[in-house]
C-alpha cells in the first residue's frame, strides 16, 4: 500500500466526522469539503471518502490531486451515480471524470 494510500485513510477517518457535521454547502464559485459516497463499478461495494469541491451553477466540481496515484475517479469515466454530503446534508447526481491533455482530473457532479 502506497503513501497516499495510507494518509488518505488516516485523513478520511479523522475529517469525515468533522465534515459531515460542521461543514456547510458553499454558493456558487466556493469550495467546501464534503464526503463523497459511491459504488465500486467492480466491486459493487460502498466507498466513502472527503474531497474537495468547487461549486458550479449545476452541482459541483471535484478536482481529483495526484490522479495517477488514485483510482476512486475512474468510477466515473462513464457517467455514474454519487452522493455528496456536507453538514449533515447529503445531494445525489450524476458524477463524470474528464482527463484534460495536461493530465489534470476533475469530476463533475451534476445534482439531482
Amino acid at each position: 500500500m502506497g503513501v497516499v494510500s495510507v494518509v488518505g485513510r488516516w485523513v478520511n477517518k479523522a475529517v469525515a466526522p468533522l465534515v459531515a457535521r460542521f461543514g456547510k454547502w458553499p454558493d456558487a464559485g466556493g469550495t467546501s469539503m464534503a464526503i463523497v459516497t459511491y459504488q465500486g463499478r467492480r466491486s459493487g461495494r460502498e466507498f466513502s471518502l472527503v474531497v474537495a469541491i468547487r461549486r458550479t451553477e449545476s452541482g459541483a466540481t471535484i478536482k481529483v490531486e495526484l490522479p495517477d496515484q488514485k483510482r476512486w475517479w475512474r468510477n466515473f469515466l462513464e457517467s455514474g451515480p454519487i452522493a455528496l454530503e456536507v453538514g449533515g446534508e447529503r445531494r445525489t447526481g450524476q458524477a463524470r471524470a474528464v482527463r484534460d491533455e495536461g493530465g489534470k482530473v476533475h469530476v463533475h457532479v451534476d445534482l439531482d
